[in-house]
């Protein structure tokens, strides 16, 4: 038996079908199907921990966590909800004919799930304009923004009022966003649209990047207190959420970034973590930690596709203040890096000399 994974699928299972098309079309990825013979029972067959499981086809006797025993029947209201969740699954299970289960990861269920609850706009619109329904805005609730980019780490208290902070900005083709050498003052991230990242070296405009919906940028000015390393202009027509550099260090950089002392980090190291010196090269072959890799801040965006995800990575430069920038965009993609608090500075004296 073969099953395709639609929308409308997905749309008739609990508790999806609490979620938007858009919402449901993001998840069709995530989503895994697994056939089993009549006779079978799925539920010794195979692991299912960590995963919310759903019959979409074919006819299961169940005994369920809550000690009764039912035919389900796919496609029927019975069957619409989860056989297992939470690490509770069947007892007991026969396929009366063949069928095939449907799962998908509980933590990206969930995280989805959170998001689009606290996204529902507000029953009263704020002073001058109309609540926005954030369910709408696809660049920030692409999933991967909320299972593996910023969002992620945000903890649930901080999104009602992050969604809050957030302001809509219509923005037209050729206009210029940022500019080299302007101080840092708002975070973005593009609902729509697209833009180029260039700088000026030598006197010479070096275009770096061409970024779209669900990019975010202008967080390295903030994270580090300095002024923009780069200009962006829109390519296009496009919509922005622009978020103040206050809010954005409350809400988004403080829940990012995570400190460890030196001495915390020569344990972290000896234990299998790896260093990223993110100084110039000529810095770091003057006097970098043993063993480390050098990522100059200004490549730390496209060098980061070469790193491994399972790892844990500790960021450092002399001060903390390139680094803190590193370890927050790191840290936004996914990976498990943290900032040495102070830099080599603050910590001369408790880390090894170089061979």
């Amino acid at each position: 038996m073969s099953i395709t994974v639609t929308t409308e699928l997905l749309g008739r299972l609990q508790p999806l079908m609490s979620l938007r098309s858009e919402g449901l079309h993001e998840l069709l990825p995530r989503c895994s199907t697994h056939p089993f013979p009549r006779e079978s029972d799925p539920f010794r067959a195979a692991d299912w921990s960590g995963q919310v499981v759903y019959l979409v086809g074919g006819q299961l006797l169940a005994s369920l966590p809550d000690a009764t025993t039912r035919v389900l029947v796919a496609g029927q209201d019975l069957a619409a909800a989860p056989l297992a969740r939470s690490g509770k699954v069947p007892r007991k299970s026969k396929a009366i004919t063949d069928v095939v289960l449907l799962t998908l990861e509980e933590d990206t269920l969930d995280i989805v799930l959170t998001w689009n609850q606290l996204a529902v706009p507000a029953s009263s619109a704020p002073a001058g304009g109309e609540p926005t329904d954030w369910r709408m805005m696809s660049g920030m609730f692409a999933l991967d923004n909320l299972t593996v980019g910023a969002f992620a780490s945000l903890p649930p208290a901080n999104i009602q009022s992050l969604l809050g902070k957030f302001k809509r900005v219509n923005v037209k083709r050729g206009e210029t966003i940022l500019e080299q050498g302007a101080p840092g003052d708002y975070y973005y991230l593009i609902e729509s649209g697209r833009c180029k990242v260039s700088r000026l070296v030598a006197g010479s405009s070096m275009e770096l990047a061409e970024l779209k919906a669900g990019n975010a940028f202008g967080e390295e000015a903030l994270v580090a207190d300095t002024v923009r390393n780069a200009t962006v202009v829109m390519k296009t027509d496009g919509v922005l959420l622009r978020l103040s550099k206050n809010d954005f260090n409350e809400l988004l950089r403080a829940p990012l970034l995570q400190k460890v002392s030196g001495e915390e980090a020569e344990r972290k190291v000896a234990a299998g973590a790896t260093w990223i010196d993110v100084r110039f090269a000529a810095e770091y072959r003057n006097d970098g930690f043993p063993g480390a890799i050098n990522i100059p801040l200004d490549d730390i965006r496209q060098a980061s596709t070469a790193l491994d995800p399972s790892r844990e990575y500790i960021v450092y430069c002399q001060t903390g203040r390139r680094s803190s920038a590193a370890a927050f965009l790191l840290s936004q993609r996914g990976f498990n890096a943290l900032l040495l608090d102070g830099g080599m500075r603050a910590h001369t004296g408790v880390m090894e000399s170089p061979a």
